[in-house]
């Protein structure tokens, strides 16, 4: 692999503070997260430009390092993590390792790259609407998103604000459970899981191979689960959920970044630039009535999941695109996926993503998302069938 082709910065390397659960392993990081001494980029030239040194390290940074993690690069992200792509005109599209033919996914691509080809054992990225998620998916890695509010995410650069969340990635199961034990900060008591829920509407978003890849991986699981159950969790308005989502995150990446933008007028890439000047033109006063949907789809899916159900949804429509792919068949793309994502993002829910091969040997991905908060049983129950 051409490191390159992953990292921002490959200089940025430190050692770990002491010896911990996570000594022996490496760690790349997604640049917008702070590292003492450095400037963010945030995968966008003018950004960098009138950006500052980072004070200090973001608390994850700080976290792997107490715990024996060692630091190895910072990592290409998409233009302020506004994709799911994983092309960024200005600083090239990170290698997939698994389907070199194929992007990476995005924002958090490098970081996936890197995980993905062996460089480091973790890939550390954010996840707004899919970042970790989608870009584990195409590479063949498992990938956390954890609950909303459950990991600090001060010194990182923000998104969408009621979105925005801290996740990793590897390349192997042993590795994530090491991460989530430093990582994830308590783990609840309650019974174990004893439900699969698989909701119709998102399966039917998947193409068919990649249905009868998880549909695969499912049966050789089927003694470990108690009860399984197949309905429709939103009444076929999964769409009208993803579009929630993508308003509401809209409006808060314009309040976020919307003054930068007018004041420095950056030369965004394809599909960046338009995602911007929709999010422009949204009207601020929306955000009440987006709130209001996304707390009754977050009330729903709380009393769906409860204490004791996993839902099962595929983790993308299919397998990575192709590198280049004509805008409007990456926006179809990017549409299905995002109805895939919404679901434990308007949630504020932990998903964990698993890698698994469809019949032409691409990667492709299975998630399991849980109640929120339930982060480290999710990730224990995960292992334990894997």
């Amino acid at each position: 692999m051409n490191e390159s082709s992953a990292y921002i910065n490959k200089m940025v390397s430190m050692e770990p503070v002491r010896d911990g659960v996570l000594s022996g392993l490496t760690f790349a990081l997604k640049d917008v997260i702070a590292v003492k001494g450095v400037v963010n980029g945030a995968g966008q030239p003018d950004w960098h430009r009138t950006a500052s040194p980072a004070p200090g390290h973001a608390a994850v940074v700080q976290t792997l390092l107490e715990n024996g993690a060692g630091l190895r690069g910072m990592t290409i992200t998409d233009e302020l993590m506004y994709s799911l792509n994983g092309e960024n005109i200005h600083d090239g599209t990170p290698l997939n390792p698994k389907a070199p033919d194929r992007v990476p996914g995005g924002s958090s691509s490098g970081s996936a790259s890197a995980a993905a080809s062996g460089d480091v054992d973790i890939g550390v990225g954010t996840d707004t609407g899919g970042s970790i998620r989608i870009p584990s998916s195409y590479c063949g890695l498992l990938g956390m998103r954890p609950s909303h509010g459950m990991l600090d995410i001060t010194g990182v650069i923000p998104l969408a604000e009621s979105f925005d969340t801290i996740g990793w990635m590897t390349s192997d199961i042993e590795t994530m459970k090491r991460a989530g034990e430093v990582l994830l900060p308590y783990a609840s008591n309650r019974p174990a899981f004893n439900r699969l829920l698989l909701p119709k509407e998102a399966w039917e978003l998947a193409g068919e191979s990649t249905r009868d890849a998880c549909t695969a991986f499912l049966r050789s699981i089927k003694q470990k689960v108690d009860k399984w159950e197949h309905q429709y969790i939103a009444e076929n308005r999964l769409q009208s959920w993803a579009e929630t989502f993508r308003v509401m995150q809209g409006i808060e990446i314009w309040k976020e970044h919307g003054g930068w933008v007018k004041r420095q007028n950056p030369a965004f890439g394809p599909g960046i630039a338009e995602r911007f000047k929709w999010a422009s033109s949204l009207d601020e006063s929306l955000h009440e009535e987006m709130t209001a949907k996304r707390d009754d789809v977050a009330c729903h899916l709380n009393a769906l999941l409860g204490s004791q159900t996993v839902m099962a949804v595929p983790t993308s429509a299919g397998p990575a695109p192709y590198r280049n792919l004509p805008a409007e068949k990456g926006e179809q793309r990017r549409r299905a996926d995002m109805q895939l994502t919404c679901i434990a993002g308007l949630g504020g829910l932990p998903q964990l993503t698993i890698p698994l091969k469809n019949k032409d040997g691409l990667p492709v991905g299975i998630s399991f998302i849980a109640g929120r908060f339930q982060d480290k049983s999710l990730l224990r129950w995960v292992c334990d069938l894997v």
